[in-house]
């Protein structure tokens, strides 16, 4: 009796969601819990797995737009047993198949979307990455390689030949000098959110700036010691963190919400830490900030950005935070203005580290600085209250100190 591949359910708000990309073939065999297909939704990407091994039939093609629990495809049991599928027109062995979507597995969900929409294979990629994996940059790499052919290249399929399940979006040879791609359900709706946040709250920022030496001394000094006794490295996002939890201690007025003409005042410390992805920007929360130790967090935080990167993070991951971090300068941002997290009524921007010539008691000295910023909403949060806040947390940094006595 054949199997149903349904869409699973993602959380009450999510309804519907685009079918992206199928990971096998239709017609393969494939085995118990192997990925099948990817998932966009407006919130979060997921991937969808097999739940018994057989032959796989494909009711959807990639593309379309699907509803929570609708049948996507179908397995055939028998099949897995048989160890055979019917071949159709130009398909591959059972074995080949098999192959392909062990190495397909292996690939991060990078490398299969740049294959997806390059038509590169990652089989052709010599790997730079652990154990003679392909990465992203050696996709990008083949993909500059490839881009300007040592012989005539035979022309292009007409728009009718091309394969329904091919990229949404044209190459630079086709479309010469601009190119046209769909934006995502995610992308779409982290547009709307940014401009709503606009829209809906008094915005203002306030700027800082905090002398790191201390916080880098205790890495230098701790860090190998830290990494044996807890598996994680020691960063500097968990003394952000602490130090926020601090400042929202003591100007609780920022741990609050406008919800109509109510304010909604939170008394727990759940902090957002935004992770950049292929897919666009996510924000997993990292719960009760203010109960963890310093390497309970940095666990927490490499273990939210790994799932967040590898389409593993699920909407209960994205929900319920009360401020957000973010940080520009892993990109080399040297001050931002960031763009509140709705509802949050605040949100912390991180920038580079620049060695700057500073005055210090009298004495100009050279010291690893960072510009901090936040942004408010000053409908709820008054100058006052922000200044106060951005300095405790400034406060924290320069005295690492006061996140273990909390003062």
């Amino acid at each position: 009796m054949a199997i149903e591949v349904k869409i699973p359910p993602m959380g009450e708000s999510i309804s519907s969601g685009v079918l992206a990309k199928w990971h096998v073939a239709n017609g393969a065999v494939v085995k118990k819990d192997q990925v099948l297909f990817e998932l966009e939704t407006d919130k979060i990407t997921s991937e969808g797995t097999a739940e018994a091994a057989g032959k796989i039939t494909f009711a959807v093609e990639a593309g379309t737009e699907v509803k929570i629990g609708q049948v996507v495809a179908t397995i055939d049991p028998a099949a897995a047993v048989a160890g055979v599928a019917d071949p159709g027109p130009g398909s591959t062995s059972p074995a080949t198949t098999a192959s392909a979507a062990a190495k397909s597995d292996a690939l991060s969900p990078a490398v299969r979307r740049l294959a997806a929409e390059t038509g590169i294979d990652p089989a052709s990629v010599e790997g730079t990455g652990k154990a003679g994996r392909v990465t992203k940059g050696d996709m990008l790499s083949s993909e500059v390689g490839r881009a300007v052919p040592s012989a005539p290249s035979a022309p292009a399929p007409s728009p009718s030949a091309q394969p329904k399940d091919e990229p949404r979006r044209s190459s630079p040879s086709e479309g010469g000098r601009q190119s046209r791609t769909k934006m995502t359900k995610l992308r779409q709706t982290i547009a709307n959110r940014l401009v709503q946040a606009q829209h809906n709250a008094a915005m203002l920022t306030t700027f800082n700036e905090a002398d790191m030496s201390a916080i880098m001394g205790l890495r230098a000094k701790y860090q190998d010691e830290f990494v044996k006794k807890n598996g994680v490295k020691l960063g500097f996002m968990s003394f952000f963190v602490k130090a926020v939890v601090n400042a929202l201690k003591e100007v609780p007025g920022i741990n609050a919400q406008i919800d109509g003409d109510h304010i909604i005042n939170n008394h727990y410390f759940d902090i957002g830490v935004a992770v950049s992805t292929d897919k666009g920007l996510m924000v997993p929360v990292i719960r009760d900030c203010d109960k963890k130790s310093m390497a309970e967090i940095e666990k927490d935080i490499a273990d939210a950005a790994k799932r967040a990167r590898d389409g593993k993070i699920t909407l209960a991951d994205l929900e319920g935070g009360v401020f957000t971090i973010t940080n520009g300068g892993v990109f080399g941002s040297l001050l931002a203005t960031p763009i509140i997290n709705a509802p949050q009524s605040a949100i912390l921007g991180m920038h580079a580290i620049k060695e700057r010539p500073m005055a210090v008691n009298g004495q100009v000295v050279i010291r690893p600085m960072m510009y901090l910023a936040l942004s408010y909403d000053h409908r709820l949060v008054d100058g006052k209250e922000s200044v106060t806040f951005l300095v405790s947390v400034k406060n924290s940094l320069e005295d690492p100190a006061r996140l273990v006595l909390g003062a």
